[in-house]
């Protein structure tokens, strides 16, 4: 699993990083985790508010901070549809 977050560095992208590899963690996925700094390369993905998610390709959280839970709920479901 390929996941990106989307942000300039401020405090809530970092959060969000946070909590993204907190999830992995949880959920005992090894992810490519990755962080994009630069505001061209994820408009390029599409993204538009940040902090943004971005796994395999595809937005799954834009313009907030998600929690764990939040995280973990998705990461599971998308495993499942793999």
């Amino acid at each position: 699993m390929k996941i990106q977050v989307a942000g300039p560095g401020c405090p809530k992208c970092f959060m969000a990083e946070s909590n993204v590899r907190g999830a992995c963690a949880e959920l005992k996925i090894d992810a490519d985790i990755t962080h994009i700094f630069d505001m061209r390369e994820f408009a390029k993905l599409g993204v538009i508010f940040t902090p943004a998610v971005i796994v395999d390709g595809k937005i799954v959280t834009s313009g907030k901070v998600p929690t764990v839970e939040e995280l973990k709920k998705i990461f599971s479901k998308m495993k499942e549809e793999k």
